[in-house]
Parts: C-alpha cells; structure tokens; sequence
C-alpha cells in the first residue's frame, strides 16, 4: 500500500457514510489527498486467502444491544447533519461486490467518486448495493463500464488486490470505521475526523453543504466496529 495517510472506509457502515459526508463538505481538500481503503466482511474464499498472506480480519460481530443502539445514534447523527437515511435491508450480502467494484477503478483515480455513489445508494435511498444490478446501475450513471465493475468480483488481479487492501488493514490495526490512519497515529470514528485533520494541518470549511456531490472523473488518490 501507498505511504500516504490512509482513510478506511466500508460500504456496509453508516458510521462510514457519516464521516464520508463530512469529509467531502469539510475537507474536500484533504479527501484528495488520502489513499482510500476499503475494508469489508471477507467471505470465506477471500478470508482463507487473507489468512495465507498473513493476515486476518480484526472484528468482532457486535451484540443485539449495540445494535439497537446504533439504529438511534446513526439517526440522531444523520438527523444532526441535515441528510435523509433510509436504513437498508440486507438479504444475503456479499460485500465483496460492492467493494472489489471500487478496488476495480482504483488504478483511474475513480474509487473515492464510485464509493460515494454506492454509500449515498444504500443510505439515502436504501438500495441493496450487494445486488450486482444495482451496482452495475450506480456504476453506468458515472458513465464507467457496469458490466466490468460487476465482473471484478471474480477478477484475479482485483481479487489480488482487494486482499492486499484487507492485509493492509490488518496491519494498521483496523477494528472498524471509519478509520484514519497517518503514520503510526490512528483514529477511529466519525467524531475523529476533525483531529485527524488538524494532525494533517488541514482546516474545515467555513459552511458545511452534505449534499455536495464528489466532482466526476476526481483524481483522489462492515461491519464496522464504530459503524
């Protein structure tokens, strides 16, 4: 992985979707310069081949007690921000079609503008992004190739590459997100980012706007624990 500071994020974690947001209306400037990483559930296929290069996935399943929470804090979060949530309903997911589709465009400079899409697909309008059609779908309206993006699931250099991204994950630590990483200092959270960005020296903008979209073509580059 780059050496630049690192910022994981999943597709499946509202937590995720939250610090998203804020990072593209009030640190647009430091969300180009992070290496985004995608950090998912591996499936079995995908965990065996983590765990021969090394590594494993550092997350525990959380108890029905957190969750229940978590349904009243993402709203009262999401609420706060001025950003409509439609809470998704996941039927057999696999989070590998969604998250190797990012990995797929990674080498374009797209992934961060792909994940926004898919994030603002399943939490504002409740889409399942797990559905190989809808993530073709989300893929066409930013005029990429669907098909291919939904073909990646099963590509060999992608499938390479989307276990290097959870290997990295595992050695940085990564218990949930959003995660920030910069050198050996870590942040975990949402209500994190803003110390992560005063430790990049970068500061907030004057107003925040959550319903700024991520510029077409931009060059920036779960569970969840947290989210």
């Amino acid at each position: 992985m780059k050496a630049e500071p690192k910022f994981y994020f999943s597709l499946r974690s509202p937590y995720s979707w939250l610090a998203l947001e804020e990072l593209m209306s009030r640190h647009r400037d430091l969300a180009q310069s992070l290496t985004w990483v995608p950090f998912w559930d591996p499936d079995r296929t995908m965990l065996a081949a983590l765990q021969q290069a090394g590594g494993g996935f550092c997350y525990a399943s959380m108890s029905r007690e957190k969750h229940l929470y978590i349904l009243q804090d993402v709203r009262r979060a999401a609420t706060a921000r001025g950003l409509s949530l439609i809470w998704p309903v996941d039927r057999n997911p696999w989070w590998e079609v969604p998250h190797l589709a990012c990995l797929a465009v990674e080498r374009e400079g797209r992934m961060p503008e792909l994940a926004v899409a898919l994030t603002r697909a399943r939490w504002c309008e409740g889409r399942d992004i797990c559905d190989p059609e809808t993530v073709e779908a989300v893929a066409c309206d930013l005029g990429l190739d669907g098909a291919q993006m939904v073909a990646s699931v099963s590509t060999p250099q992608v499938r390479a590459a989307a276990v290097e991204s959870l290997l990295a994950a595992y050695q940085d630590g990564v218990f949930g997100v959003p995660f920030f990483v910069r050198g050996v200092n870590k942040f975990w959270g949402v209500e994190r980012l803003d110390a992560f960005a005063s430790s990049m020296g970068a500061q907030p903008a004057e107003s925040a706007d959550f319903t700024v979209p991520l510029p077409v073509g931009g060059d920036m580059g779960h569970a969840g624990g947290c989210g």
